[in-house]
């Protein structure tokens, strides 16, 4: 008679566990589904796997809903602000912090607090910083599980300084880290891009790198976002830009492109067909203070900013952008109505010492009632634009 030892069968939170290492995006109700066991024991048995730290983090590993995947700049921010009028040439007084931000980090973090998963492709040094700035993101719910940590560069750094009203003076930004995120970096983390909702790319990225990112929207079924940082960054985005859904970028972003000034609403009109004649599905034109330009049907819109108390402006930009892809996120092609939900979102940055405004959420954006549903054409065409 055979007296070896048995053979148990795996418990079922081992099998679960297995499960998600073999596929991290499958779903609480095909777990369900798979191991006959109802939802809440699957829920049960992950958060056993939490506490055990097999599974780390708020940024469940099998997300009910597909994420967002933002891809690009993750920094340690430093804002100098003067204490009295800008003076060049001598020392200014000033007060000094340091915050977490990086454009596709700043939103990545705003769309957590907006109840949107969020996982965030990235290169950190193994430095304080870099621990610090992923430390901040697991505690904040943003899946980093996918970026890149590199121990021979130090992690990028972005010093603003600010006058006295909170408007930036200059800006200066140490992102070679970033060019670490190259084409077959991007590749190996096809798996993960294919499972989210929408991608959102900042050109901080390599223009070999944003090229790879546009020519696998246009394959793939999941819509492409990219977000300008600067004019001279302008140079990463390819000429083809078929397979966009949206370009997001500044009035001087803009005649960067297409090479020339563009004075008047007219010719950012044409600048903007110019620019979705070369693929680019639509565009929208942020002017500061001032507003927004957003291509719809046939014809550019307009939407004034709210008008607020000017706290900060960093990351202002960034909490528009985020809200436009939690519009779109939500199934809406309705570009005026994702504009009016990124200027509110703004606007509360703009109000916030923050760089993402702690009292953000996503009922904020259930009500929009400050604007015309019918985004107007702006109320001068040809008319000379401000600023």
């Amino acid at each position: 008679m055979f007296t070896g030892v048995a053979v148990t069968e795996p418990s079922k939170k081992e099998q679960l566990y297995q499960l998600i290492r073999a596929n991290p995006f499958i779903s609480q109700q095909d777990l369900a589904i798979e191991l006959r066991l109802s939802r809440s024991a699957v829920a049960g048995h992950i958060a056993g796997l939490i506490r055990e730290r097999r599974l780390l983090g708020r940024a469940y590993v099998l997300p009910d809903k597909r994420p967002i995947v933002c891809i690009g700049a993750a920094n340690l921010d430093r804002k100098l602000r003067t204490l009295a009028p800008l003076r060049l040439g001598t020392s200014n007084p000033a007060s000094a912090e340091e915050v977490f931000g990086g454009v596709a980090r700043n939103i990545a973090e705003n769309l957590i607090r907006l109840a949107i998963p969020s996982a965030l492709l990235t290169a950190l040094g193994t430095d304080a910083a870099g621990r610090a700035l992923a430390d901040h993101a697991e505690a904040a719910g943003i899946d980093l599980r996918g970026s890149l940590h590199v121990a021979d560069c130090a992690t990028g750094t972005y010093t603003a300084v600010l006058d006295a009203d909170g408007e930036m003076t200059v800006a200066l930004a140490d992102m070679a880290l970033y060019d670490r995120l190259t084409p077959a970096f991007l590749a190996s983390r096809l798996p993960q891009r294919s499972a989210a909702a929408m991608t959102v790319a900042d050109l901080n990225l390599p223009r070999d790198a944003v090229a790879l990112l546009l020519a696998d929207a246009r394959h793939e079924a999941v819509p492409l976002v990219i977000v300008a940082v600067s004019q001279p960054k302008m140079a990463r985005l390819p000429a083809d830009l078929h397979g966009l859904r949206l370009l997001i970028l500044n009035r001087g972003e803009l005649e960067t492109r297409v090479g020339r000034a563009l004075p008047t609403e007219d010719d950012v009109a044409a600048a903007c067909r110019e620019v979705q004649a070369q693929g680019a599905r639509d565009v929208i034109v942020t002017c500061g203070g001032q507003g927004v330009f957003h291509t719809s049907a046939g014809r550019l819109a307009w939407l004034p900013a709210r008008q607020v108390e000017v706290v900060d402006v960093t990351g202002a930009g960034d909490a528009f952008a985020a809200a436009v892809c939690w519009s779109l996120y939500q199934g809406s092609d309705d570009l005026g109505l994702a504009c009016r939900r990124g200027l509110k979102v703004a606007a509360m940055t703009l109000e916030s010492q923050d760089t993402v405004s702690p009292v953000l959420a996503a009922d904020v954006l259930d009500e929009i009632n400050d604007f015309d549903l019918n985004a107007p054409l702006f109320p001068a065409p040809g008319a000379p634009l401000i600023g």
